[in-house]
């Protein structure tokens, strides 16, 4: 089992986090044109840590193998009358992955929502990732507006 901790991202992360998330979608199910054309829009900059919050795992090694990104939700998006988090990225690195490292990121969300409040955490997934989700128990959202909704969207309710 791999020991790792969680913490909260710096701006001096950033580099190992984007690889983190570079490494996670080489292994998604998509052309590798779209990929390559895609990544940029995942990458984290130095602003995005003003409004999201942004939580790493590091390893006993002091590497960076997971990442975690959430801000408030849009309103529009959630359940009616939800309140919450939206979850804007969860990324394992391929090599560290079915350790526990994204269920760990995920529950560190679900616990900032509880502590602030929060119905839940939305999650609109990529395609690769439902498993995911749909294994930790998370409940499917219907697409109501097909023009505006995930395909994969997803919502864990904050226990209080």
């Amino acid at each position: 089992m791999t020991t790792f901790h969680l913490r909260q991202a710096h701006e001096s992360d950033l580099p190992a986090v984007n690889g983190v998330i570079e490494r996670a979608i080489a292994t998604w199910q998509l052309p590798e044109r779209v990929k390559r054309l895609g990544l940029p829009s995942y990458r984290y900059h130095a602003h995005d840590l003003v409004h999201l919050h942004l939580v790493v795992a590091e390893n006993a090694d002091h590497a960076l193998v997971g990442v975690a990104a959430w801000e408030p939700a849009n309103q529009r998006d959630l359940p009616a009358g939800k309140n919450g988090l939206l979850l804007h990225g969860l990324y394992v690195d391929p090599s560290h992955q079915h350790r526990g490292i994204g269920s760990r990121l995920l529950d560190a969300a679900e616990a900032v929502a509880r502590e602030q409040d929060f119905d839940g955490v939305l999650v609109k997934a990529q395609a690769d990732a439902k498993g995911f989700f749909e294994a930790r128990g998370l409940q499917r959202l219907p697409v109501e507006d097909a023009e505006r909704h995930y395909p994969h969207r997803f919502w864990l309710a904050a226990c209080h």
